[in-house]
């Protein structure tokens, strides 16, 4: 394997660490809100739910504190237990880790290493690429078509003897598109039976187009086909950290032992339990933040944005070179948004007054 030493040195005396870790670009996580006297400060820049949790969650949270002195289940059988019944699937089909992000990981550290190739598209969700350098592996990252979607065609042509691993994001982050069931059952179709296809489904619970399939469905005919959910956005759990993996029994055998042990707390475990419990309610604000995106949406279109429909709890904007200069003024204003420099910037569907000021920022930019 080979080592390089740290940054700026040479003379052999400083610790060597992996040559892969150089190629590894760094995670950046949604600025926090930037304060500023006498102007109210709201993040949209992290794809937060922004909901308090529910009185239910929040109570048996409170109450599993006083349990923190012992290690959480290792197996997180009755968290497993439950998805397994809200899926119809069987528990041994689920896989739960620190979020989906490490699930991803463990997906990754499960299938491809030094020689191998990951196909995605992009942009996508920005931790593939570093997920995939971690592991030693190449990402093959594919363009997306002009309508930001995923260019599945060429996504199928990328895939060599090398690919052992193919992320798809549907709905797409950062730009919220999304991939209907005719075309991704015609790019399962493509796919080598041996490669796995991460189906990342974050932003499930916000889809509204009936042509986008539920990819728990296609996983129950597809072994090589995986679906990945969160707690972080929907059910509003992001500071707990709490994903899983549905994969047939054989993929999620190899996926646990990529896993770390007592990865997922018991606050996390128990809040996620009295989530499933509570969806009903929580899917009530989910229909509010949709009903938000289609205000949003509708505004920027009547600003005359041009703008892809999402689906997801955030909208995305391309703005190129100036991708900056709206982020500033959107911070000025007491928002702060996700830029991806050189492209565009994310923006959070969150608290109806934080949309409005964005709108407005929106509104100034278009005039400028």
């Amino acid at each position: 394997m080979t080592e390089h030493n740290a940054p700026g040195t040479d003379d052999g005396t400083t610790p060597r660490f992996r040559a892969a870790l150089a190629a590894v670009p760094a995670y950046k996580a949604g600025r926090p809100p930037a304060v500023a006297e006498g102007i109210p400060a709201y993040k949209l820049s992290s794809n937060e739910n922004p909901y308090p949790p529910l009185p239910s969650v929040h109570k048996v949270v409170a109450d599993a504190v006083g349990e923190i002195n012992r290690y959480p289940d290792p197996a997180n059988a009755e968290l497993a237990e439950t998805l397994a019944e809200r899926f119809g699937v069987p528990a041994s089909h689920i896989v739960v880790g620190n979020g989906s992000v490490t699930v991803a990981q463990q997906l990754v550290n499960a299938t491809a290493g030094e020689g191998d190739e990951v196909v995605f598209a992009w942009r996508s969700f920005e931790a593939y690429p570093m997920l995939v350098l971690l592991a030693g592996a190449t990402p093959v990252m594919v363009p997306l078509l002009a309508d930001e979607s995923h260019d599945l065609d060429a996504m199928a042509a990328a895939i060599t003897e090398r690919t052992r691993l193919v992320f798809v994001c549907n709905p797409n982050n950062p730009t919220g598109t999304v991939i209907h069931r005719a075309e991704l059952e015609r790019f399962l179709d493509r796919v080598p039976r041996h490669v796995v296809v991460v189906l990342d489904e974050a932003y499930r619970e916000f889809i509204r187009d009936e042509r986008v399939p539920d990819g728990v469905e296609l996983y129950r005919e597809r072994p090589n086909v995986v679906v990945l959910r969160t707690f972080s956005k929907a059910y509003g759990l992001a500071g707990l950290r709490v994903g899983f993996a549905i994969a047939h029994e054989a993929a999620a055998d190899e996926l646990r032992k990529t896993g770390m042990p007592f990865a997922v707390n018991r606050l996390a475990q128990v809040a996620a339990i009295a989530s499933v419990g509570a969806e009903a309610e929580l899917l009530e604000r989910v229909e509010a933040l949709v009903r938000e995106r289609t205000r949003v949406l509708e505004t920027l279109i009547g600003q005359g944005w041009t703008v892809f429909d999402s689906q997801a709890n955030f909208v995305w904007l391309r703005l190129g070179e100036r991708t900056g200069e709206f982020a500033a003024m959107c911070e000025a204003a007491g928002v702060t948004v996700r830029p991806f420099e050189g492209e565009g910037c994310r923006i959070t569907i969150g608290e109806t007054e934080a949309n409005t000021i964005f709108l407005e920022q929106a509104a100034r930019f278009m005039e400028k």
